[in-house]
């Protein structure tokens, strides 16, 4: 199995600025999900930024790190000068860990790309995991998806899809009803691609950026795991979180 990860790592954020940065258990986020990738056994893990200081701590902590342009429109586009930045072939794989995710499971990460190379119609891989009570439904923040019997992505939403007409969008249960990891694997040749990709109505209603793959009737497959992903960090109170979880061991 031979793959890279790259982690987009923004300075700006309007709910945490700096973010990246910000110090969990003796070293910055970022450096904690470069520690993830490495654990999946990715050949490479490379940060990629648009910001000197980011740069900076990397490059002190021995972290490989690019810097891209600071006019992307969405972290799949930073990752495609990524492939063209490190000269990739269009067949390796590539990861897209976000910088927030200092929890993800490595074995997540490997999830991921054993099931790209096992699919190889497939443009982009991607996880679910079963939606846990009615919160999880209804709370726009966590995004849904409906599968086909295959595995590959039907729709993403914020609205709670399938929704239960019986039960007035609230069943009884809920299993096959899936929530959506922001985590995915791509062929380089895809992503070098993608720019070129007219943005979809459907991404900007939803605000969901994987619609544009869907809209433009190239396939997503979304592979199901089990366990905790962990919380990605949004806010200072989501730091405190991640760090007493890292705490526990």
């Amino acid at each position: 199995m031979n793959f890279q990860v790259v982690i987009p790592a923004r300075y700006g954020s309007s709910r945490f600025p700096g973010k990246p940065l910000a110090e969990i258990a003796g070293w910055p986020m970022v450096r904690h999900v470069v520690e993830r990738g490495r654990e999946s056994g990715a050949g490479r893990v490379t940060v990629a930024t648009d910001d000197e200081r980011i740069e900076a701590r990397c490059r002190e902590l021995g972290v490989d790190v690019v810097m891209t342009r600071a006019d992307h429109t969405s972290g799949t586009d930073r990752l495609a000068e990524v492939v063209s930045i490190l000269g990739l072939d269009d067949d390796e794989v590539v990861v897209n860990v976000q910088g927030d995710e200092p929890l993800m499971p490595p074995a997540f990460i490997r999830t991921l790309v054993t099931n790209l190379e096992a699919n190889p119609e497939t443009s982009v891989a991607t996880l679910v995991t079963p939606l846990h009570g009615a919160d999880e439904l209804h709370d726009p923040n966590v995004v849904k998806v409906v599968r086909s019997r295959s595995g590959h992505a039907l729709y993403f939403s914020r609205a709670p899809i399938p929704w239960d007409r019986e039960r007035q969008g609230r069943p009884q249960q809920l299993a096959g009803w899936w929530r959506h990891l922001g985590i995915y694997a791509y062929r380089a040749g895809f992503l070098r691609g993608y720019p070129a990709l007219e943005p979809a109505p459907l991404e900007e209603t939803e605000s969901l950026e994987q619609l544009r793959v869907l809209w433009h009737g190239l396939s997503i497959h979304a592979a199901e795991v089990h366990g905790d992903a962990g919380p990605g960090v949004d806010t200072p109170a989501d730091l405190e979180r991640v760090a007493g979880l890292l705490r526990e061991g």
